[in-house]
């Protein structure tokens, strides 16, 4: 391709782009989902939490299904004024007790509600609410009802395989993982600092 091609394809790349953010103009925060099976939601969830933080935004995370193992990203973020709330129960799997993981749930929830109803928060994090919903931990509605009457500028990011239709209906931004290769299925141990 010749330079003049070039610079012209370009340009009006260029120009596309520039009449898409020039139409852009509703500035209020979104929910996003990040779902599927691949692996990288949780961590694409923190990345943005950073980036907030970076930026002297507020940030607040709710945890639900993650253990008591040590966990970097909250070593990190805590220090820098991100609150935790984390359901501390492990997978439903090892805990085998359904009242006991609603119980932990609907604890945790309290906190998730009480951040999606505070102004001073521009950012929360659900992580692995869409299990919840789908084991009945949480009713659909009262997410949608918390995730409705949130303030209008904070943003939300909800993680987990499986989300419900009607979360991914009312989000902003949906992103699929979709699993390719996972060094795991090789025999890999998971590694702290890389994999949680």
């Amino acid at each position: 391709m010749s330079d003049k091609r070039y610079q012209q394809r370009q340009q009006r790349v260029k120009e596309k782009v520039e009449a898409r953010v020039a139409a852009a103009q509703d500035e209020r925060g979104i929910v996003i989902v990040f779902t599927g099976n691949g692996k990288g939601k949780t961590t694409a969830a923190f990345g943005t939490v950073t980036r907030a933080v970076g930026h002297g935004k507020k940030a607040a995370v709710i945890q639900f299904i993650k253990g008591e193992w040590p966990n970097g990203e909250r070593n990190l973020l805590e220090p820098h004024g991100v609150e935790f709330q984390v359901m501390a129960t492990g997978f439903t799997w090892d805990t085998q007790n359904r009242e006991s993981d609603t119980a932990a749930c609907q604890a945790v929830w309290q906190h998730g509600k009480r951040m999606l109803a505070d102004a001073s928060l521009d950012l929360v994090v659900l992580d692995e609410l869409t299990y919840m919903v789908a084991y009945d931990y949480l009713a659909l509605e009262d997410v949608l009802t918390a995730l409705r009457g949130r303030p209008a500028h904070q943003t939300v990011i909800i993680t987990g395989r499986g989300c419900h239709r009607d979360i991914l209906d009312y989000a902003d931004t949906v992103s699929e993982l979709r699993p390719v290769k996972h060094a795991f299925d090789a025999g890999i141990k998971a590694q702290i600092g890389i994999d949680y």
